[in-house]
């Protein structure tokens, strides 16, 4: 989602006109999230996805329009009606057509970097995007880049922390948005205040027991581990030795990740990122097709409107 907005950036500051349809409500089913945007040039190519389907032709028309008329509209789409195969897209959205002024790249930068949220005006609707979610990653290893490079991906704010200096560098891990050199009781207290998530990779007793020790003291949400079952039970009998309860080491997750038999430490991130993302959105992790009900959980479906 993101992208778009770093693309709509560059229009603005090389002088080029476009126009934006931004996804401000949902009702039912939410194909993506507000603020979700498709941008579109005034000689009608387009770039994004809002998830309105067969719909989208008509987004880039009305955007098109915009552009001419400088005058913003509101779409309402009900994509509950059944299609020819029987198939329906089971939900009912309102798409705001807005032109961004040159002073919105600013705006656009904040929301690519995803340090903060951001509140900003499309037409008569105010729409939040939250900040990145934060996962903090302990060992600067070939998997930690390969985690860094997929979390990212995911929308993740990843930290890298490592105290070997050689294994901790941007050039090795240039998908992070943070890489620390430092000893995790030097750091992690604070990186994990508002953490979602910590993965420990560092495979060296020295780095993750104390990681794992701050981790369990904080109120992050995920707390995985690597490595077998065997470094698993040796790890927990030193950290029950430290005073931790069978309820404290319930919350690691070791051996990290979903069993989807991953092999190279890109498949490996692959497993942990999903696994990650179940137990942050409080998801079964199950096949799609062994469940009942909703494909895309409940989440904020309305944006604000604007005063006026």
């Amino acid at each position: 989602m993101r992208e778009i907005y770093g693309e709509i950036a560059k229009r603005l500051r090389a002088g080029f006109p476009c126009a934006v349809a931004t996804l401000v409500a949902a009702r039912q089913a939410a194909p993506a999230p507000i603020g979700t945007s498709l941008l579109v040039d005034a000689d009608g190519s387009f770039l994004g996805n809002i998830g309105a389907g067969c719909h989208e032709a008509e987004l880039v028309e009305s955007a098109r329009a915009a552009l001419r008329d400088g005058t913003p509209r509101t779409i309402d789409f009900d994509l509950t009606d059944e299609l020819l195969d029987g198939s329906s897209c089971g939900a009912s959205l309102a798409v705001a057509i807005w032109v961004p002024d040159p002073d919105f790249a600013v705006v656009a930068d904040r929301i690519v970097d995803g340090e903060d949220a951001v509140d900003f005006f499309c037409g008569s609707h105010v729409v939040r995007i939250e900040r990145k979610r934060r996962l903090v990653v302990v060992g600067a290893t070939d998997l930690a880049a390969n985690l860094a490079r997929l979390a990212s991906a995911a929308d993740f704010w990843v930290t890298v922390v490592d105290p070997r200096p050689e294994f901790a560098t941007h050039r090795r891990h240039a998908d992070a948005q943070g890489v620390i050199v430092a000893w995790p009781s030097d750091v992690l207290p604070a990186l994990l205040a508002d953490a979602a998530a910590i993965v420990v990779v560092a495979h060296d007793a020295k780095i993750d027991l104390p990681a794992l020790r701050y981790a369990l003291q904080s109120k992050v949400a995920y707390v995985g581990v690597l490595g077998s079952r065997r470094s698993q039970s040796a790890r927990g009998k030193s950290l029950r030795e430290l005073g931790y309860s069978a309820a404290e080491l319930a919350r690691i997750h070791g051996p990290a990740g979903l069993d989807v038999g991953a092999a190279s430490n890109a498949q490996v991130a692959c497993s942990i990122v999903a696994e990650i993302l179940s137990v942050l959105n409080d998801r079964s992790a199950a096949p799609l097709r062994s469940l009942d009900g909703p494909i895309h959980a409940a989440r904020a479906t309305t944006s604000t409107p604007a005063p006026r």
